[in-house]
Formats: C-alpha cells, structure tokens, sequence
C-alpha cells in the first residue's frame, strides 16, 4: 500500500491527530508474537499493575479502556448510585465533548458549575454541593476535575489538595480527568503521583491516545474505598478488550522509562513556542498564557477561515472568533514556525 495522506503535513487541532510514537509501535510488534490468555489476563496486563503503582502507589489498581470517553463513564459510574451526580466546571470535557454519553450510557446527572478559567475551586463546589438528603435532587457524589482543563489551564497540586480536602470534609469523592496529565505534571515538572494520589483524588482516567499511543486509556483507581464494580462496568460498557495485551504494552512502554515525560514536555514546549510566534502578530489577541500544549487565540473570522484551507484547526468560540491550537508529541520547530508565519500572512 501506498500512503493516502500526505506524511509532512501538520495540524493544530488536536493532539489526537498525531500518529503513534515508534517506541509505542515497536511495543505492539514486540507483543504480537505468539498467543497469550486473552480479556486481560495476559502477562503485558499483569505487569503493567506495577508500572501503574510505580507512578501512583501500592494502592493503585488499573483498567485498559478503548478511549477517553469510556475511561470517564466507567469511572464515575463505579463512584455514583443511580440517584447521585457529578458536580463539573461547565467547560468540563465530560459536559461539552462526550455526546452525553455520562447522562446516555452512564445514567449520571451533571451538575455543572460556570468557571473563568475551567478550573474548579471548593468555593464553587459549593454552587452545586447542596441538597443532601432531598429527595427531589440528585445527591451530590462526586466531584471530577480535569488537568489540563479544557481551557488550557493547569492545577497545582496545592489547588487539587484544597479541592480534594473540601469534597471529602462533604463526603464526596474526587474524580480526575487526566487525558493530558502527563502534560500537567511535565508544566510543572512534578510526578504524576503529586497531582493525583498525593493529592487526594480517588479515581483517575489516565489518558495514553493524546500521548502517542496508538489507542487506550486506563482506568485508575488510587482509593480502592472510591470505586466498586469496575470489572462488570467495563465490560456492561463494551471496553473489556479481548487483545488486551495490545493496550497494555504500549501503557508499559509509555510509563515503564521516561516517554512519557520526553513526549508532554515537547508538546508543551512547542505550545510556548507558539503563543510567544503569534502574541505579537497585529490582529491576534491570545487571551490567557499557554500553560502546556494548547494555544487560545482570538482573531478575525475571515483570517481564521483563510488559514483553516492551510492547517486544521478548530474554532473554540463562535461569538467571540476564539480558537484553539493544540501541539502534540511530534510537532516540530520548523512546525510551529511556518505555522506561525502563516497566520502573520493572513492578518497582514
């Protein structure tokens, strides 16, 4: 076969967009020789527990998941009975980007709670943690946070201990969305336990695809108190995977050395590379700093058009001519510039 794209050609919408990290690839064809016991109870899974409590600790137990959608809804449904809810920034990905699939498959009821900038705070919490013993309301539960948020932004993880500490002094659990954790520890050059087990939070969806896997996600349950279920959840929710070593080696080859952190601190690095390219190009506002990977930029409407023909990106905002541009694992310098030299090209 021939390729049916063009292999140079980058795009700024996505991380997902990116292909597969060799070292990921030459895991998969490492574990293809050969049979091993299928549904996860291969060897790449039964090591990969102990690469996962390296990171997170000996309570650590993980889940291989198909996607990130999945890796939420098991997650909340194994915190959540049917009559309680999840309190969420508005901007949440499991609010704006999941289809519903929390409210569909998961029968979770959403609280959600308007931020400025994606992140939560106990303060806001306490918009939505009330009503405990009514009846007539959901019961709060839960609440899930997400590092990187949707905006960009990123928690400290002194911020993730105030919010950990206040959900659990209300009896709920606490609920991390960690699709880009990697690029919010590299941020902040911290470990991944810091932001998560460290910190409090009970129950983890560690994200691989945006990373450089080929596909999957982990379920990851730091307080084994938080979570029941999860074994029957996962395979009521069609994410028991009956080649599960194939989602478990790359997890393996991500954590088990330092890929991981070589792969989100360049994301990162390209994401800074960029903001300081574009922020002074007359016509572009970049309304809050780069705190990882993605870039938010305001501009107008007919130069984002022109350059959409260039490069794939998305529109965040409609009304305000917001959009976004993310950098992955394998964005390059030579990337970033001729991207940046193509918006001063359209807003000249």
């Amino acid at each position: 076969m021939i390729p049916r794209h063009d292999p140079a050609l980058k795009a700024f919408a996505s991380d997902n967009y990116a292909g597969v990290h060799p070292e990921i690839l030459q895991a998969i064809v490492m574990a293809n020789e050969g049979h091993q016991i299928s549904y996860g109870d291969d060897v790449y899974t039964e090591a990969l527990q102990g690469v996962f409590k390296q990171h997170f600790g000996d309570q650590a137990q993980a889940w291989p998941v198909f996607n990130g959608t999945a890796a939420n809804v098991v997650s909340l449904r194994s915190m959540t009975a049917h009559w309680e809810a999840v309190i969420c920034a508005d901007t949440a990905h499991i609010h704006t980007d999941e289809g519903g699939a929390p409210e569909v498959a998961g029968g979770i009821k959403l609280l959600t709670v308007p931020t400025p900038d994606g992140k939560l705070t106990p303060d806001l919490i306490d918009r939505q943690a009330w009503g405990f013993g009514d009846p007539h309301r959901a019961q709060p539960k839960v609440v899930s946070i997400s590092n990187t948020t949707e905006l960009g932004t990123v928690y400290t993880p002194e911020e993730i201990r105030a919010i950990c500490d206040h959900a659990h002094s209300l009896g709920l659990l606490v609920h991390l969305d960690g699709s880009r954790l990697t690029n919010a520890a590299a941020a902040l050059d911290v470990p991944l336990r810091a932001l998560t087990t460290d910190a409090g939070v009970d129950v983890l969806s560690f994200g691989g695809t945006k990373i450089g896997l080929l596909y999957g996600e982990a379920v990851v349950v730091l307080n084994p108190a938080a979570a029941t279920g999860i074994d029957y959840i996962r395979k009521t929710f069609m994410q028991l995977s009956s080649k599960m070593r194939f989602v478990s080696v790359q997890f393996e080859a991500l954590l088990s050395g330092d890929l991981w952190l070589r792969n989100a601190r360049q994301a990162n690095a390209m994401g800074k590379r960029l903001e300081a390219a574009v922020r002074d190009i007359p016509g572009v506002t970049v309304p809050r700093p780069a705190q990882a990977n993605a870039v938010f930029a305001i501009l107008p409407k007919d130069a984002t058009e022109r350059l959409q023909k260039r490069f794939r990106f998305y529109t965040w905002n409609e009304a305000t001519g917001e959009v976004r541009w993310m950098c992955a694992f394998d964005t390059t310098e030579a990337d970033v510039d001729a991207f940046a030299a193509a918006v001063a090209e359209e807003l000249a």
